[in-house]
């Protein structure tokens, strides 16, 4: 277990005391959770910086449950996306309540909780989501307006040692490309901090790269940027011909009054 430690971040009074009561009512909800997001990354990393909410994970099974309870206690609740996230509200204050990524390759399950770490956060005693998670659903956060990489760089930076690169690297098995990229660029912008990623991995993965570019290109043209932003991809996969990650060849959007035709 790691130490307990504290995160801090910006904001005002009225929200750190809904943060509070808020996870005052987790805990003592007795549901499993973990906190990420802002505060995670703050008591990870020592950075200090504004935010909106608070991201509390779960897994899936635990999601209607979470929301239910802070229903019985006379809060708002909302489902954003029924694929990965809902929200508790409290007039303009709201904290997100998330068990998977926005395109669903990143399930919150059993191997999230493998590992206890702990900080105080709004002086509740919460369990964080682990470093080696943090990575794993941060690398995916790739939008025009929002880019979470250097979060995952100040990570690994300042929390090397406590991730398990076997695990991050079974996580991001099918999309090991993703993760030599968040590598390749960390060891970019800290040239002499190499050495904290290990060896082994990246050499794994620059294998796997090579023996990758004696395969011939695949017969489907497809566009995976929708696995990290589906807005800026759009236009791939309805003008420009391009396979979604899922699903058929890419075409022109169906028309609403078509799709139950």
């Amino acid at each position: 277990m790691s130490e307990l430690r504290e995160g801090c971040a910006t904001v005002s009074a009225e929200a750190e005391a809904f943060y509070t009561e808020s996870l005052k009512l987790l805990t003592q909800s007795g549901i499993p959770f973990l906190l990420g997001g802002t505060y995670a990354v703050s008591a990870y990393t020592g950075i200090n910086r504004p935010t909106k909410d608070i991201d509390i994970f779960c897994c899936g099974g635990d999601f209607p449950r979470i929301l239910g309870h802070f229903q019985d206690h006379g809060f708002g609740t909302e489902i954003e996306d029924e694929r990965w996230i809902g929200k508790v509200k409290h007039g303009d204050l709201f904290f997100d309540v998330i068990f998977n990524s926005a395109v669903a390759i990143n399930p919150v399950n059993d191997r999230w909780f493998k590992e206890e770490h702990r900080a105080v956060i709004c002086g509740a005693d919460v369990r964080l989501v682990a470093p080696t998670e943090m990575i794993f659903s941060k690398s995916f956060v790739q939008m025009r307006h929002k880019y979470d990489g250097p979060d995952v760089a100040h990570l690994i930076l300042k929390q090397h040692d406590k991730v398990d690169w076997k695990r991050l690297l079974a996580h991001m098995e099918q999309y090991w490309e993703v993760l030599l990229i968040h590598l390749l660029n960390f060891r970019f912008i800290y040239p002499t901090e190499r050495d904290r990623v290990p060896g082994w991995l990246v050499a794994e993965l620059l294998e796997r790269m090579q023996e990758r570019a004696k395969l011939p290109v695949a017969q489907t043209r497809i566009c995976r940027g929708r696995l990290f932003s589906r807005e800026d991809y759009l236009i791939d996969v309805t003008q420009w011909g391009f396979a979604d990650v899922v699903g058929e060849e890419g075409t022109k959007e169906i028309p609403r009054e078509s799709r139950n035709g």
